[in-house]
């Protein structure tokens, strides 16, 4: 079958419409996932802030020092399991394993420290090891925190203020470490130890309302009402403790 072609609507031998005259495609602009923060932010993370609960959760610390030593002591303060492998401890750290709060492993690290862990932190102040730490709990898929190098963590620690069961976390997105502490110093005398009570009597008076409550949106409205009374209770501590 002989193929049919449409003729051209153009006069033989004219030449092509210029450029500029040519119909012009709209502009595809790239979806909201495809855009790409301004240059200036390209290697500053957006950290989602969350609470993680580790209880019973294996728990990795390289490093023995004075940094390593606080960093298994905030780990153990949630229960975690904690393992710390270093060749040497602090005083304290001893007394930690000496009496089974921790394990310790007399050496230097091994790839194979990171099997099964929940949570890792390198914390040895030598870069080649903090960065051999964080490459091998990448490498597994396991959240790693190298100490003082942002570019090498999946996360990083705010600046907590503790009253019982009440916790506040300031971070700058490690800007300024130390801009962090002084606001949550300026916060201490605002929340004072009273409020570590408080949350016990708020918790229990939420569970109480919650139970006479028939319906979800009671029950929110209970809770609410629970917390601005003893909001408005703890005010006369806060105004002392400002003074």
């Amino acid at each position: 079958m002989p193929r049919v072609t449409r003729e051209s609507s153009r006069p033989p031998c004219s030449s092509p419409a210029p450029r500029s005259a040519r119909r012009q495609r709209p502009s595809r602009s790239p979806g909201p996932w495809r855009r790409r923060p301004p240059q200036s932010r390209c290697n500053v993370p957006d950290y989602f802030p969350a609470f993680l609960d580790l209880r019973e959760r294996r728990c990795l610390v390289v490093g023995g020092g004075e940094i390593g030593e606080r960093k298994a002591r905030e780990l153990l303060a949630c229960h975690a399991r904690v393992t710390v492998v270093s060749p040497c401890l602090t005083p304290e750290l001893q007394t930690l394993a000496r009496t089974d709060r921790l394990v310790w492993r007399p050496r230097t690290f091994l790839r194979s420290d990171v099997r099964r862990c929940a949570l890792v932190i390198a914390a040895t102040g030598i870069p080649a090891v903090d960065t051999a730490v964080a490459a091998e709990a990448r490498r597994r898929g396991v959240l790693v925190n190298a100490v003082d190098r942002p570019a090498q963590c999946d996360f990083i620690f705010g600046s907590i203020l503790r009253r019982g069961e009440l916790q506040i976390a300031v971070s700058t997105g490690g800007r300024s470490p130390a801009l962090a502490r002084e606001i949550r110093r300026r916060l201490e005398p605002m929340f004072g130890p009273e409020y570590a009570e408080l949350v016990e009597q708020v918790g229990r008076e939420r569970a109480h309302a919650r139970l006479r409550a028939s319906t979800a949106v009671r029950r929110l409205a209970a809770g609410e009402t629970v917390v601005a009374r003893a909001l408005e209770d703890a005010r006369p501590f806060a105004r002392r403790e400002v003074r």
